[in-house]
């Protein structure tokens, strides 16, 4: 059956050349007179493409395609020669294409053809959006899926690597064949060499016959490698191999088994940063990088969030067999301002619990959850007092307001911090004697912050000390003959008498270990008297 264009004629001119040349491809076409009977002609006619002839700056065309986005249709608007940007204008309106005039016949009808393909595309693949990071994606998966080259899909969880894999091999010539899915994080590193590569009877305990692999399973077909770079570095050498020379062993296995499989590999996070980091081969990233696709996260395209959402309750209102009376505009607009950490998949989740627990009626904003709500709400900007309306601006200088107090107490946070990370030093503050003048004997004096004193100032803040043992706050002294041991025995003393006998306190302040102190407590013969 031909595919259906529906054309306005807003532009009598240009419409009529274009019904020309659509009937003359062998398109069927429908023509309506104004954007007012746009939306009747949708349902009436179901159309493949809609081509606006004209009035793309029209105040009731965004009103007029409203229902375009029930539909599967794509859409082709031709923009005057004038338009200063066409491109963002389509962008704007949600259209899946834009030509200047005048264009020549056979190049709008060679565009809307692309635009129909593309769009059934999208509905066979489940790769839907208008964002053009989508569009790139779709164009990619066109390229790319008659060749057999492998293929690197890059995109965060939940973006659709997998559909993107599915779809290169279904508009391949391997469609016919099997396609295979292996998630690599999935599968314990013990057992993913033989999940891939298969074993030979007896080749460990428990292997009781021959398996096998997942690669000899997709011979001829498509074989899709999720979490790439969780693979074992021993695995990633046997994968090497069969991109390299499309053969490998089994596990316990003599005989070289030779494959014709294009592999398609997908990562959650940056390959190359993992190879920079040591956990991914050199050669097998550069081996994997030779045709690159990146999924945009759906934070980055919000602008498809209602299309995906109309989607997926129609979708699932068939599958679960209930009404679905749509979705009010502020609901719509909590679920634009989401983060959406989960991404498609996450959104998908949402509208089929919607759908199924929806009330008789549509979707309210109560009706989001809590934490989709309260998610949204802190991802709305901060506004700075400003331009604004009488009503408005008080809501913004308390928003404003309580922003600059959280950001000051974080300021306070900081410098909190770096003070406490200011170096402690203890000098030696004076070389005298005990009381008679012996020469030789070194004063130490208490541990003092550099910042407390000023620049060029000698220490002189200390307390000679003349006692057995040290007391809390006061010095340690050194005589001349001291060892070591001695030295550490009046430290850990003293340590102990800041700490008024707490030992895992003393520990912490000597920088070792408490058993360490518990053994030299015990040489040094301060286990008792001192807790």
């Amino acid at each position: 059956m031909s595919d259906r264009v529906l054309i306005t004629m807003e532009d009598l001119e240009a419409a009529v050349r274009a019904n020309a040349a659509f009937e003359g491809a062998g398109f069927r076409t429908t023509m309506v007179s104004a954007l007012d009977d746009l939306r009747s002609a949708i349902r009436r006619a179901d159309p493949d493409l809609i081509l606006l002839s004209g009035g793309l700056r029209e105040a009731g065309l965004p009103r007029a395609l409203a229902d375009v986005a029930s539909t599967h249709a794509a859409t082709l608007g031709l923009a005057e020669p004038t338009d200063a940007d066409p491109g963002r204008l389509g962008y704007r309106l949600g259209l899946s294409g834009v030509l200047i005039k005048p264009a020549p016949a056979e190049e709008v009808v060679a565009a809307g053809r692309r635009l129909i393909e593309r769009r059934k595309l999208q509905v066979r693949t489940g790769i839907l959006g208008e964002h053009p990071g989508i569009q790139e994606v779709l164009l990619k998966i066109e390229q790319m899926a008659p060749v057999s080259s492998t293929v690197l899909v890059q995109g965060e969880s939940g973006t659709g690597k997998e559909l993107v894999a599915k779809a290169i091999h279904d508009l391949s010539p391997r469609r016919g064949k099997p396609f295979i899915a292996v998630n690599c994080a999935a599968i314990p590193e013990t057992l993913l060499e033989s999940e891939l590569f298969g074993h030979e009877k007896g080749a460990f305990t428990g292997a009781a016959e021959r398996r096998l692999g997942m690669f000899e399973l997709a011979d001829g077909g498509t074989i899709f490698l999720d979490e790439i770079g969780e693979m074992p570095f021993p695995t990633q050498v046997k994968l090497l191999r069969v991109l390299e020379e499309r053969e490998f062993f089994r596990v316990g296995g003599t005989a070289p088994i030779r494959v014709d499989v294009r592999v398609v590999a997908a990562t959650n996070r940056s390959l190359r940063e993992a190879m920079e980091a040591g956990h991914v081969r050199a050669d097998l990233y550069y081996r994997l990088n030779v045709l690159a696709i990146y999924l945009p996260p759906l934070r980055e395209r919000k602008s498809d969030i209602p299309l995906l959402v109309r989607h997926f309750s129609r979708e699932f209102a068939r599958l679960h067999d209930r009404p679905f009376h749509g979705i009010a505009a502020e609901a719509m607009q909590l679920l634009v301002e989401a983060p959406w950490p989960g991404n498609v998949r996450q959104l998908r989740n949402l509208v089929e619990s919607m759908v199924v627990l929806a009330p008789e009626g549509e979707i309210r904003a109560s009706d989001i959850p809590r934490e989709i709500r309260e998610a949204g709400a802190r991802n709305l900007p901060v506004l700075v007092p400003g331009a604004g309306t009488a009503q408005t601006i008080q809501g913004q200088e308390l928003q404003y307001i309580v922003q600059s107090l959280l950001d000051l107490r974080l300021q306070v946070e900081d410098l909190r911090r770096r003070l406490d990370d200011v170096p402690q030093r203890v000098e030696v503050i004076d070389v005298g004697h005990r009381g008679g003048g012996v020469p030789g004997e070194v004063f130490v004096g208490r541990v003092q912050t550099q910042g407390n004193q000023a620049a060029g100032a000698p220490l002189r803040d200390f307390t000679p000390m003349y006692d057995a043992e040290p007391r809390a706050g006061e010095v340690v002294v050194y005589e001349q003959g001291m060892k070591m041991a001695d030295v550490e025995r009046a430290a850990i003393a003293a340590a102990l008498a800041s700490s008024r006998g707490n030992r895992r306190k003393a520990a912490e302040m000597l920088g070792i270990g408490e058993r360490t102190l518990y053994r030299k407590l015990k040489e040094y013969h301060l286990d008792e008297g001192q807790s």
